[in-house]
């Protein structure tokens, strides 16, 4: 007997998230009609709540992600989990600066000192992908996993490969997450050589949301469309929109760069969940263009 194929999936749903931003004295955590954020844990205080074991080496960006991940699946604090390998679950992760200070270090020990001149250890963080990779080892899921670096759509990018994964069949469940770090090459890197004082600073942080087709979520927060990348910046089709000239977060707390349209959606789903009907999330520049994605009750069909 022929098993019948499964059904394609038609629907995206938002099943869980996190916003991961560590305490900083230099931004007001308070926005109106915002959801509030409960700081998070520094990077270099991770093993607080990733356990002590494995973090050696690892870059601030990727234990940031790694402390988005474990908050959104509900882990207890200090406990790495110990479950068998996952291969219907992936991950897409968003970030443009993650590793550009390992990049550096690594560019500047070959020129003096040749290959010799780089560690073992720092050579794996120069891989573009080591936030998406680690972040597989690491909970063990072994679905497809993806790096993007887009510029300021990176966020929505990754989210909208994240709904391509699971409409290919490719994944059951999809882990969309974002960081980005504020050392100093990342924050000189960023600023550029034109710097423009109307942009909010760069702030470490990181965000994770949890994707499933909605015919398979137990208890779906939200559904989701990402729409395409835009050259120009049109408004958003509901009253309540999270990203530049709205609902702002990068203006109060500090610029995620990369990790901004995750950010943002997770902000999204929190505001649906408590019973908005709908919320818009923009993000994007000039430079790079403009991304819009929308969230709507997620209710099973």
């Amino acid at each position: 007997m022929t098993s019948m194929p499964a059904p394609p999936v038609t629907a995206v749903a938002v099943t869980s998230y996190s916003v991961h931003l560590p305490a900083d004295d230099r931004f007001d955590t308070a926005v109106a009609d915002l959801p509030p954020v409960e700081p998070g844990c520094p990077a270099d205080r991770a093993h607080t709540l990733l356990g002590r074991k494995g973090l050696l080496y690892k870059e601030p960006a990727t234990r940031l992600a790694l402390c988005a991940v474990h908050r959104a699946l509900g882990l207890p604090d200090g406990v790495r989990p110990a479950n068998a390998l996952d291969p219907r679950t992936a991950v897409v992760a968003a970030s443009n600066l993650g590793n550009v200070a390992t990049v550096v270090d690594v560019t500047r020990a070959v020129a003096k000192e040749g290959s010799r001149g780089v560690s073992p250890m720092a050579a794996p963080n120069a891989s573009s992908n080591v936030i998406a990779s680690s972040i597989a080892l690491w909970f063990r899921f072994g679905g497809p996993n993806l790096m993007v670096c887009s510029g300021e759509t990176a966020g929505l990018d990754a989210l909208a490969l994240g709904a391509l994964l699971l409409r290919a069949g490719r994944a059951d469940r999809v882990l969309v997450v974002g960081a980005e770090p504020d050392d100093e090459t990342a924050v000189a890197v960023r600023r550029g050589p034109a710097a423009d004082s109307t942009t909010p600073p760069l702030r470490a942080g990181a965000a994770c949301v949890v994707l499933e087709p909605v015919t398979r979520a137990a208890a779906p927060l939200a559904t989701v469309t990402v729409g395409p990348t835009l050259s120009r910046r049109v408004p958003p089709p509901t009253r309540i929109v999270v990203g530049p000239g709205h609902l702002d977060p990068a203006a109060a707390w500090g610029d995620c760069y990369g990790a901004q349209g995750v950010l943002q959606t997770a902000l999204a789903a929190q505001l649906v969940a408590e019973g908005a009907d709908g919320v818009a999330v923009l993000c994007g520049g000039d430079d790079d263009g403009w991304r819009t994605a929308l969230l709507t009750p997620g209710r099973r069909p």
